[in-house]
This record gives C-alpha cells, structure tokens and sequence, in this order.
C-alpha cells in the first residue's frame, strides 16, 4: 500500500508536468532525476537495506543506537552527495549535451543532504511489525513532494527550475518528518550503545553495493545514449514511457520480503529439494496470476494509457512501454531471494557487474549500428530477461533439479492463452461500444469488463485467481471483525 501510494503520486506529479512544460524543459527536469537516481546507489552504499539485516539481531535498546549511528553516516554520505553535484555539474551536462543541466544541477545540489538520511524507514518498521508507519510516511512525503513540486509551477506558470525549488524545501520537510518517524518504535525506551561497529555494517553493505551498481549501471545505460545520442524530447518520450508496470514490482517485492527468510530457513535445516521446489512453484503462480492479466491488459491498450497519462503529445511513448512491459513476464521469476539465501552473494555480485557491462558495450554498438532508440529500448528488455534466465538455470544448478522443474511453463501458458482470449472478448463487444478510449472513463469499464471475464471464466481453465487475493481478504476481514 505505501508502495502504491508512492506509484500513485509520482505518475500523478509526471502527469501534470508533461503538460505545463514543453519537451525540451520536462526533458532536462527527468534527467536530473535520472542523475540523482543513478547517483543515489553510489553514495547510499547499500546503508538503508542494512536496517532489515541486523536490527533483528540486537534489543530494542541497542536498535536505537544502531538507528542512530547509520543514519548519521547516510547524512554524511548525502551532504558529499550534495557537493559532487555542485561540483561536477557541469562535467555531467556536457557529458550529456545538455547545457541548461548544469544550472538545474547546482540548484538541487542540496537535496540528497536531506533525503539520503530518510533512506531505510521501510526495513526499520518492517523489523519491529509497524509496517502501518511506513505506509502512512510513504503517502504523506509523497503527497508533500506533489504538492511542493507541482504547485509552484501551476500557480506561477515557472519553468522547470520552480519544481527544483520545490524539490529543496519539500526534502527539508522531509527531512525532520523522517526522523520524527525512525524514533516511533523506540518511544519509551533508552539507548544502549551496540557492539556493532561500522566496519561490521560496511562489510554486510559493501556486496550489495556492488550487486546494486550493476543493477542502476545496466538500467542508467540505455537512458545515457539516448539523452547523450538523441537529444532531451527523445529522452521525454522515452522517460515516459519506458516503464515496467509499477504493481509488478510492489508484488514481487512483497512475496520476495516473506521467502527470503522462508527459504534461508528451509536451506539451514536442509529440507527436501521437493519442498522448496513446492514454495516456489506457489509463489510463482500466485504472483503470476495477478501479474499476467495485468501486463497482457496493459499491452493492449499501450497508447491509450500513454494518452490518458501524458496527452497525446507523448503517444510515441507507448511503443517504449510496450517493449517494457514484456520484462514484467519474467519479472516473477525471483531468483534473489533463493540465491541469497543460499549465500550466493558473489555469484549475485558478478552476475551484475557483467550484464552492466554487456549493457553499456552493446547498447554502444546498437546507437552506433542502427542509430534506433527502439533498437536500444528492445536490446534492454533482451538483456534483463537474459540475465533473469541465467541466474535461474545456476539456481536450479545449485539445488540440482532440472530447469523446467522449477520454472511451470504449461501453466504459465494456460494463463496468457485466457488472458489473451479474455481480451479478444472485451476488444470484440465493450469496446465497439466506445468511440473514443483515450479517456479514463472508457478505460476503466474495459478494465473492469476484462477482469469480470475473466473471473467468470476462470473455472473453464482451472485458474483460481481470488486465491492469490485470498490473505488480504481474510486480513482485512479480521481487522474489520475486531473493530
């Protein structure tokens, strides 16, 4: 829910800016968050996933010792965060041939001295059972951000550098909002000095700040030759519509967070091979059961979505998005958290680091060959769902089971042919009622009518789709009864 509220207003404040801005400005205003993006997993150095790791670990007492002392170092890494931006400002405009860069660059130099320390709320309540918490300061940041961000450049009719302003005074409100959140699971209690030591912290976060440079250098690489090859309105087109879509990875990330320590527990008290193959396929289908229908809709109706979200100015992004939203079939395929348990850090590490260099030598050697962002967007998508399929054969590998043992293609199959069959039936009767579906409104009833179908039809292919649903139902059922 805090995932999808961040989704929420982010597309919400994309949304309204493509239409207050010309291509040329909106372009140069999402290079710089492409840049700070990309910048943020170089100076973040993997500190907020160690929350999750080790304050389990220690008493609560000792946690707020533990909260305290990583946050200090993730404001120290974001104010040298913020001095590098200021200071190579410049070099990264001319990097990427875009001389209004360095301006937009040296004002929002302050902001990651304020945001890097905010970094790691998620795994602090996760910890300690308040996930509510995060939830609620996901929202409200990100409804501050919206309205710093885009009010000023609606009231004021400024360019793009009035959200950057807004950037800068939303992120010191943010700033002290986060601490007052980080202290909430330890009201009442004193601190205790932990024997956790920096070198102990940098240790754990080091590998996987190497796994998460490759990841941020394999995505960064095909946005770099664009904006560098093909100029600021096609790096616009390409920044809105190349996109997986966003439920994907708030599944994913969901049912990765509660197998992870299944599967590290399973592989500690050595189960059988067939019990963990059991977990998997279920995980798998569950989340693919939600996913598929989702992505197959959206591949239909690419362009009207596109319409609706950024006006029609952009409809040459939906061809972007379509390429994208084929990774979202492989995207339930989540090898992490069975390598990681296992401690496959390195292997995990390497894989990275040699499909980021894969990335940025043949998206290189695609601009050069056919000068085609669309070349460039298809080799990204290529590469992704390579790396997905080599690290799940090395997985299966290491279990010593066969890959397809793993991986249940027939079923997979079944639920495109009745997505798409689905499809065809909403495509075929609601839509030729409709003349006009670059509107929310005809949208929504094409999404509902398909999800009716489908759900009627269901039984007819064997697919309970509402067991995937099924926990939340009953969660929310039990919240409702004790009310």
């Amino acid at each position: 829910m805090g995932s999808f509220s961040s989704f929420a207003l982010s597309i919400i404040s994309a949304a309204i800016l493509s239409r207050y801005f010309d291509k040329t400005e909106y372009g140069t205003y999402r290079q710089i968050i492409y840049i700070y993006n990309t910048l943020l997993v170089v100076f973040s150095a993997g500190l907020p996933r160690v929350f999750s790791y080790y304050l389990p670990r220690y008493s609560l007492a000792n946690g707020k010792d533990i909260v305290l002392k990583i946050s200090k170092v993730l404001f120290l890494a974001g104010f040298i965060f913020s001095i590098f931006l200021y200071l190579f400002s410049g070099l990264i405009a001319t990097i990427l041939k875009n001389p209004e860069l360095e301006i937009g660059l040296k004002y929002f130099a302050p902001v990651p001295m304020f945001l890097l320390p905010t970094l790691g709320i998620e795994g602090i309540f996760s910890t300690y059972k308040k996930t509510i918490y995060a939830a609620i300061y996901n929202t409200l940041s990100r409804l501050l951000m919206l309205l710093f961000i885009v009010l000023p450049v609606i009231l004021l009719q400024g360019d793009y550098l009035y959200a950057i302003y807004g950037w800068l005074v939303v992120s010191i409100i943010t700033f002290f909002i986060a601490f007052y959140f980080k202290g909430i699971p330890f009201k009442g209690v004193g601190l205790e000095k932990s024997t956790l030591k920096l070198k102990d912290i940098l240790t754990y976060s080091i590998p996987l700040l190497i796994a998460s440079l490759g990841g941020i250098a394999m995505k960064s690489a095909d946005q770099f030759y664009i904006s560098r090859y093909f100029g600021a309105e096609t790096f616009a087109e390409f920044s809105n519509g190349f996109m997986e879509l966003p439920f994907v990875g708030m599944i994913t990330f969901s049912i990765a967070s509660v197998l992870m320590p299944q599967f590290s527990k399973m592989i500690h008290e050595k189960s059988e091979v067939h019990e963990i193959i059991q977990l998997w396929q279920s995980a798998l289908m569950k989340s693919a059961m939600l996913i598929y229908p989702l992505v197959l809709f959206f591949l239909f109706y690419a362009s009207e979505v596109i319409s609706i979200l950024f006006t029609k100015e952009y409809i040459a992004s939906a061809i972007y998005f379509r390429i994208a939203l084929i990774t979202n079939f492989f995207n339930v395929i989540m090898f992490a958290p069975l390598l990681l348990s296992m401690g496959e850090t390195k292997f995990y590490s390497r894989l990275h680091v040699v499909f980021a260099v894969i990335a940025w030598v043949g998206g290189y050697i695609i601009v050069i060959l056919t000068n085609s962002p669309i070349a460039l967007a298809i080799f990204s998508v290529s590469k992704l769902i390579l790396l997905t399929l080599v690290a799940f054969y090395y997985t299966s590998k290491l279990i010593k089971v066969n890959f397809f043992q793993l991986f249940p293609i027939l079923k997979l199959n079944k639920l495109v042919i009745h997505s798409l069959l689905s499809l065809i039936i909403v495509t075929y009767t609601v839509q030729k009622l409709f003349l006009n579906l670059d509107n929310i409104f005809t949208i929504s009833i094409l999404f509902i009518s398909f999800i009716l179908i489908l759900l009627l039809t269901s039984k007819l292919f064997k697919l309970d789709y509402l067991s995937s649903l099924q926990p939340l139902l009953l969660k929310f059922k039990f919240i409702f009864k004790n009310k």
